[in-house]
This record gives C-alpha cells, sequence and structure tokens, in this order.
C-alpha cells in the first residue's frame, strides 16, 4: 500500500476559514519573528498560543487536545524518570532559570515542547501526507518518525546554549558535544517519537477522514516562516554573541562560548534551514511546476 498523498494547496484566497482567526494567527507570527530578535531562545512559549489556534483549525478541539494532554503525559513521565534516573535523556536537572515549575519540569519547557512539537508534525505531513482515518500504517509510522528528526533538529541548536552557557539545565555528568551527551539527542527523539505516534494513532482510529481537503498555502506557510526564523536566530546568537569567554560543564570540561554559538549557527545552517527551504518548495512547487508548463507552451 501506498503512503497517504500530501493535501491539496490553494492560495489562501481560496480558503473559507474565518479571516480573524486567520489574522491572530499571523500575529502571532509576526510577533514571534520580532520578539525572536529582541529575545533569542525565550520566546518559544509565545507559540503556545498559535499551537493551539492552528492545531484547532486544523484537527478540531478534541484533536489538539489529544496532542497537548499526550504531550503533557509523556514528558511528566520520561523527562521525571531522567531527572531522577537518568533515562533516556540523561541526569540533569532544571535550574530556577526558566521559571516555576510542575513537580521536576519548568511550565516553560511544557509550552515548548507543545509549540515546536506541533511545528515539526506539520511539516512532517506537508513532506509526506496527512495521517488521517484509515491511513495506511506505513503512514501512521513514517510521519512521527520524520516530524521526530525535525524536532531534534532544534535541539541541535538549542541545548548547548541552554545548558552549558545559561545553564538553564545542568547535565550533571557533562558531555561531548559541549558538555551536553549523545543520550540527550537519542533520549530526545525517543520522547518526542512517542509522543507524535500517539498522536498518529488516535488520527488513524478516530480522527477526520477528511484532512485531505484542500488546505489554503498560507496555513503552512505561517508554520515554515516561524521554523525558518528559529533557524536564522542561532545564526544572529552567533553574529552578535558576546565577547568570548570560558564555561565550565558540571564534569569539569572548560568549553569556549564562541565555539558553541559557533555550532549552533552551523547546526541551523545545515538543518533547520533547509528543512525550511524544502517545506517551502514543496509548498509552491505545484504552482511554480504551473507557470513553467504555461510558458513553455505560451512558446
Amino acid at each position: 500500500m501506498l503512503p497517504e498523498r500530501p493535501a491539496v494547496l490553494v492560495d489562501s484566497n481560496s480558503a473559507s476559514g474565518p479571516r480573524l482567526i486567520d489574522g491572530i494567527l499571523w500575529t502571532i507570527v509576526v510577533a514571534y519573528l520580532i520578539g525572536g530578535l529582541l529575545f533569542p531562545g525565550f520566546i518559544t512559549p509565545l507559540l503556545f498560543p498559535f499551537a493551539l489556534i492552528h492545531g484547532t483549525k486544523r484537527y478540531g478541539r478534541k484533536g489538539i487536545a489529544v496532542l497537548v494532554i499526550a504531550t503533557v503525559i509523556v514528558i511528566t513521565i520520561l523527562e521525571t524518570s531522567s531527572i531522577l534516573n537518568g533515562f533516556p535523556l540523561g541526569h540533569y536537572y532544571y535550574t530556577d532559570l526558566l521559571g516555576p515549575k510542575v513537580g521536576l519540569i519548568p511550565i516553560f519547557v511544557y509550552l515548548s515542547y507543545i509549540s515546536l512539537g506541533y511545528l515539526a508534525w506539520v511539516f512532517a505531513t506537508l513532506l509526506l501526507g496527512e495521517v488521517r482515518r484509515g491511513s495506511t500504517l506505513l503512514a501512521t509510522v513514517e510521519v512521527p518518525l520524520l516530524a521526530s528528526f525535525v524536532m531534534v533538529a532544534w535541539d541541535l541548536s538549542a541545548d548547548p546554549i541552554g545548558s552549558t552557557i545559561k545553564r538553564a539545565w545542568i547535565w550533571t555528568h557533562g558531555g561531548s558535544y559541549f558538555g551536553v551527551p549523545v543520550s540527550n539527542f537519542v533520549g530526545w527523539g525517543f520522547i518526542v517519537y512517542v509522543i507524535f505516534q500517539i498522536f498518529a494513532w488516535y488520527l488513524r482510529s478516530s480522527g477526520s477522514a477528511d484532512l485531505g481537503r484542500r488546505l489554503p498555502r498560507a496555513h503552512y506557510l505561517q508554520v515554515i516562516l516561524v521554523y525558518m526564523w528559529t533557524g536564522f536566530g542561532f545564526v544572529l546568537l552567533y553574529l552578535t554573541r558576546p565577547a568570548n569567554r570560558q564555561v565550565t560543564d558540571a564534569a569539569g570540561y572548560v568549553w569556549q562560548t564562541r565555539a558553541i554559538f559557533e555550532a549552533s549557527a552551523i547546526s541551523a545552517i545545515f538543518t533547520l534551514i533547509p528543512i525550511s527551504v524544502l517545506g517551502l518548495v514543496v509548498l509552491f512547487r505545484e504552482k511554480l511546476t504551473q507557470k513553467i508548463v504555461n510558458g513553455l507552451n505560451r512558446r
């Protein structure tokens, strides 16, 4: 059986969704783009209302509620397990920099998982096709798998800055990737895959069978712009970084902040930004192809 085909895309002026909702979504996108310049790395929760509104428009209230609840439950269980026992991420703990906590985990972390997780999911459906009621087993597994890689691509840039430089969380045994252990990225991939797989099984069994309807390009463009700007944000952090200094991780290894910012920027340049460009290509491929064909036919 073949995987699900991507939904048919149309220009935004063909969409039937309320303009007010679209206006709110674009306002959040613009606020995120501007806020990323002023407070890089600390405005991710701004995307939480975006994910709720965008997700409700896409999957309905019940659908986005399932994703949020699955995220909260899985994060609570597996991050708490990691903090206490080291599985699956490794040994670490959160400092007070990220604000109030629920148990051992900051609320900021829950909001970030939901926000970035939703973006990663939408990217995967754009590239591979929707998961809907009655989808094939292949589609139900491949979309969560790709979404988990899209999610981890962000963490490759974010974690060394957040932990080793800003000390929002501390890896108690350090790690070879600028103070971050490899287990973090493997564990992150596992955690978000579990979340996405739960959501995919829900959509396959109880979701809408009409997700293949004509979706406006603006629906995906909003997600692409946010994800792309997140990648550019790491490049801007490198270009506007403070003076180089030495930082020591919990294991006693000394790192240069310039090297960390540079590595995060390089990672973004070769992961986050190309993924975004690929999304744009897929989004406008049909329209560009039609223009090329029409131009050739006129000759």
